[in-house]
């Protein structure tokens, strides 16, 4: 093992619990891994046993519900250790058994519920809060006021579940949450607590939840059982559903660093035995969940102050899975563990990919939350965009193939590297043609910008792959019909991609392609028109605004974004307010009426107007390739139709249906 990776491996303790190296899970929301009675179904077993296998030393479990009567929800959307104890018990020792095996700890964490942040959909009562408010999803959803008696009983359950969990085998439990806006972090900040009751009035009020239910947990279970607190030290709320970016200034309406400070203070002396910490809250809800417009690293600058206050440790988050950053971190004290949470989704085996050096072997996170937080907030189950069998990890495994066949993958982009991939995998013989000089079609151009660069190491991750799995790689190789019948394989994968549409207005000539800027084929000026505000338009319009360019985005919807698949909130949220940010013009409701040498002209709702442009780039999306596909399908009874050639979505999309299809050959 490299020595400057050594200190990643070394045991630190949380209370008298000795963990056996610095790799943390992070809690991610269980969506899709209960059952109807609040108890870990099988799917859920095999997810933490999956990344306990692949050498994390300590598993956070998502959120469990400690109750589902004050605040009811409906079932199975995520565990519930009180709602049938005895069934709970079954599968979680389970559970705790096979990971032990590993060596690895895990801890149950358990929140008192969601308050104004509960998605309608997994409601089945009352919207409640600390004080009446709106329901951030849904403004018409008033939140009525927890009564005292209400506080006092969550309270209870908190240590109910805690010794049911004790008696589960877990090795402790994390108290959610202080962090990201839920119901115990309404509780702390002034913005959202308004009561008069003793859960309320002073910071010392505001606290008394929290305080009572690592005393009520102690008393029950012991003070060497371990509870650590899931802890935002700064909420980065500009206003009501407005975050606040790293790089501007604003007022803080939530939690400030120097609050945050304190409470941290306060709660460790009240008996919090380790700090989980980030920041933000559903309002800003980019800092909670990162995309990658956001830094690497990016709790740092706050969890190195926090370290300073308390003498607990600070386990840390928020896109550390880069080996050096992580271990630079702890060398520095800014942290006394490394959490991970999506790169342990895109790659189970992530701490013993590090220990053994095999770094390039590492499947990257790309940030997207398509696959995770994206489904979740749809109620779907949660996965991952690059590693479809996350979350399914025993039903959707790979098989050895009954019959090894001669496979014919044609095209080189994401799709068609993963069917070779796994069929490759399964042991069949693999041929891929890609027309171009390399692997990775248009997701090429998507990687150039800095902050998608984790979408050019999957190009390389899988470049690797197929090279170690001998598959045979033919570049600057355009497959026509009279190639496949000289191949005469058993097995036809097309994956021949995209080509971009465009417009029939007057001058569309002087304009170029999103995908020609990116992979620099065309050069644009200072003042630039992108046409088109889908999710390319708009990531190219920061990329040249980063640049220092004028940049205007048209777009014929009424909103940006609104075209193509649904993107996760954390992500658009942070995208639009980049745009703001960098001072991108935005004209939507508004289309191209023709494009000159020194202006572009454009018709909105109210006439035409000009605007002076330089460069016009046009973004409004692809139209599928499959003429080859058409041509011989017939011919070939075993021919399958992948990525963007059969629809345009995404590279989630992509990635699963090939695995889907490949599995099955």
């Amino acid at each position: 093992m490299t020595s400057k990776y050594n200190n990643l491996f070394e045991p630190f303790k949380i209370g008298k619990l000795e963990i056996k190296n610095k790799f943390v899970m992070a809690p991610m929301g269980p969506g899709g891994l209960s059952n109807e009675d609040g108890a870990f179904n099988e799917k859920g077993v095999e997810y933490y046993v999956e990344r306990a296998k692949g050498g994390t030393g300590l598993i956070i479990t998502g959120i469990c519900y400690v109750e589902n009567e004050v605040e009811k929800k409906v079932m199975p959307s995520m565990p519930c250790p009180t709602l049938n104890p005895a069934s709970f018990i079954k599968t979680a020792a389970q559970m705790t058994e096979r990971v032990h095996a590993y060596d690895s700890k895990i801890f149950l964490q358990l929140t008192a519920g969601f308050g104004r942040v509960a998605i309608p959909a997994v409601l089945k009562g009352d919207a409640v809060a600390p004080s009446p408010i709106e329901n951030f999803w849904n403004p018409k959803i008033k939140c009525r006021e927890l009564t005292t008696e209400e506080v006092e009983y969550i309270v209870k359950k908190f240590a109910e579940a805690s010794v049911i969990a004790k008696m589960s085998g877990f090795d402790g439990v994390e108290i959610h949450a202080v962090h990201e806006g839920y119901l115990l972090d309404q509780f702390t900040i002034a913005l959202f607590n308004k009561r008069t009751d003793k859960y309320g009035n002073d910071l010392m009020g505001r606290l008394r939840f929290l305080i009572e239910i690592v005393k009520a947990i102690k008393k029950a279970c012991g003070d060497d059982f371990p509870v650590s607190l899931r802890y935002s030290v700064k909420s980065y709320i500009k206003g009501i559903r407005q975050g606040g970016l790293y790089e501007e200034e604003f007022e803080e309406l939530g939690r400030d660093t120097e609050e945050g400070l304190q409470v941290a203070k306060i709660l460790e002396e009240a008996g919090y035995d380790a700090f989980n910490a980030d920041a933000g809250t559903y309002d800003s809800w980019y800092w909670n969940h990162p995309p990658m417009y956001q830094r690497k690293g990016l709790y740092l600058h706050l969890t190195g102050k926090l370290k300073e206050v308390v003498k607990v440790p600070v386990l840390v988050a928020g896109r550390m899975e880069d080996p050096d950053l992580a271990s630079s971190a702890l060398e520095e004290g800014m942290a006394d563990a490394i959490v991970i949470g999506r790169g342990l989704l895109a790659d189970p085996q992530l701490p013993n990919k590090i220990k053994a050096e095999k770094l390039d072997d590492i499947r990257p996170c790309l940030c997207c939350h398509d696959g995770c937080m994206g489904r979740i907030a749809q109620i779907k189950p949660i996965s991952c965009a690059v590693n479809p069998q996350a979350g399914r990890e025993a039903v959707y495994g790979l098989t050895p193939a009954e019959k090894p066949k001669k496979v014919m993958v044609i095209g080189g982009g994401v799709a068609g590297m993963e069917a070779a991939r796994v069929s490759a995998l399964r042991g069949h013989e693999v041929s891929l043609y890609e027309k171009s000089d390399s692997l990775g079609g248009v997701v090429l151009a998507g990687g150039v910008p800095d902050f998608k660069e984790a979408d050019l190491r999957l190009v390389s991750w899988y470049e690797k792959q197929l090279k170690d799995l001998m598959v045979n790689v033919n570049l600057n190789s355009e497959v026509t019909k009279d190639l496949v019948d000289k191949i005469h394989p058993d097995v036809v994968i097309v994956a021949t991609g995209s080509v971009p549409k465009t417009l029939n207005v007057p001058g569309i000539d002087k304009a170029v392609e999103a995908v020609d800027v990116l992979r620099g084929k065309a050069k644009v000026g200072d003042r630039v028109v992108v046409v088109g505000g889908g999710l390319v338009g708009c990531e190219l319009a920061l990329w040249l605004a980063k640049q220092g360019k004028q940049v205007t985005i048209v777009e014929v919807m009424e909103k940006i974004l609104s075209a193509g698949l649904p993107i996760p909130h954390m992500n658009s949220a942070m995208l639009k307010d980049l745009l703001a940010y960098y001072k991108v013009n935005i004209k939507t409701k508004a289309s191209v009426a023709s494009i000159k040498d020194d202006e572009v002209v454009i018709k909105t709702e109210s006439g035409e107007e000009t605007i002076p442009a330089d460069s016009a780039v046009i973004a409004i999306g692809y139209n599928p390739k499959n003429d080859l596909y058409k041509e011989i399908a017939r011919n070939y009874p075993e021919t399958y139709l992948l990525g963007d050639a059969r629809k345009v979505q995404n590279i989630m999309y992509a990635i699963w249906d090939a695995y889907e299809v490949a599995r099955n050959i």
